[in-house]
């Protein structure tokens, strides 16, 4: 699966694509802004632009180069995001392992070319930074230009322990080789090293307007294209993703618990529901409910393969189900206590599970 669209920041990217005709692009930028706004995607936009073998004006986006770009499949592109620290051992084996886990991060955004911050114990330690020299050293696959973009750049800690592999690392920075660029991206510039600051052109990218969050998200998330959503972003598309998938962990967990409660008996189920808020019947709780009927459906789906029933699950009952959550959360909607929806809920599905 291809990158999203890329959206907003229209006139950086033409006082970039200016610099580029001009030959006037400076080889080390420091990307800053908000969260959210497309600072890593800017660094893919411009592996776009010196890489796209197409017409002009470039990227053209339909060249062999801009596809294995998007594509993350492109030689001379390399994406360093926050890894874990690897295994202690030979320095090279270390190496190895930096570049397998960020096979694996390029593998899964290939999948699912949406991501969110990274879990703070990640970082760019020791090992990536040598691996970054490692890639630098080499000779463009393709003979034109090579970019690197390191997202998160204030976790890039590369003198933990080992001045040689920083020491090298500013090297490569104060003078990158011929037709090299490094893209670092970071939401805290203040938190970059200052020697690592001091080499690098800064380039900053405000928040996104209302339209063009709301243009993205219907590319990518339909269902989460509404004013309402565009209005919590804040101009921030990461922002919305972040918070979307957090809602809906905590939608997901809430369901499980649910539903155990449920099978374990009327007391559990009632300890649960009292648990529940007694206001505020849309919003979370709405969430909770469609979680509960995408619990119960997937439940249905396993109990049945393609030649019909291969289980002695009750799947007429948890379809049952399904339809009394939904009408649970069409009620949901009015001015209806969520505590007594749930109880209500809780005990039509307990007797549908022993039916």
């Amino acid at each position: 699966m291809s990158m999203y669209p890329f959206v907003g920041h229209h006139m950086v990217r033409q006082q970039l694509s200016a610099a580029i005709g001009a030959d006037r692009l400076p080889q080390v930028l420091l990307v800053t802004g908000p969260r959210g706004v497309g600072k890593q995607r800017l660094g893919l936009w411009l592996a776009q632009v010196l890489l796209c073998t197409g017409p002009e004006p470039r990227p053209c986006g339909a060249c062999k180069g801009c596809a294995r770009v998007l594509g993350l499949t492109h030689p001379d592109l390399h994406w360093f995001v926050p890894v874990p620290r690897p295994k202690p051992g030979d320095a090279d084996k270390q190496v190895d392992e930096v570049a397998e886990l960020l096979e694996a991060v390029m593998a899964e955004r290939r999948q699912t070319p949406l991501w969110s911050a990274p879990d703070g114990m990640l970082a760019h330690g020791v090992s990536s930074a040598r691996l970054l020299q490692r890639q630098a050293s080499l000779t463009p696959v393709e003979g034109g230009w090579r970019v690197f973009i390191i997202g998160h750049a204030e976790r890039l800690v590369a003198q933990e322990s080992s001045p040689e592999a920083a020491n090298a690392l500013l090297k490569l920075l104060e003078e990158p080789p011929r037709r090299s660029l490094f893209v670092l991206t970071t939401a805290e510039p203040g938190l970059v090293l200052p020697t690592i600051r001091s080499r690098a052109t800064p380039v900053r990218l405000g928040r996104l307007q209302a339209r063009e969050v709301l243009e993205f998200l219907a590319v990518a998330k339909p269902e989460l294209a509404t004013d309402r959503v565009v209005a919590q972003a804040n101009g921030s598309i990461g922002a919305v993703l972040g918070s979307a998938a957090e809602l809906r962990a905590k939608a997901d967990a809430a369901a499980d618990t649910f539903l155990d409660a449920v099978s374990e008996g009327p007391v559990r189920a009632m300890e649960r529901v009292l648990r529940q808020a007694p206001w505020q019947a849309r919003g979370e709780f709405t969430t909770l409910l469609d979680a509960v009927a995408e619990r119960l459906a997937m439940r249905a789906q396993r109990a049945l393969g393609p030649g019909g029933r291969v289980s002695s699950v009750n799947v007429a009952g948890i379809l049952s189900g399904v339809d009394r959550v939904l009408q649970a959360r069409e009620r949901a909607q009015g001015n209806v206590n969520p505590q007594l929806l749930l109880a209500v809920l809780a005990d039509e599905l307990s007797a549908l599970e022993a039916g």
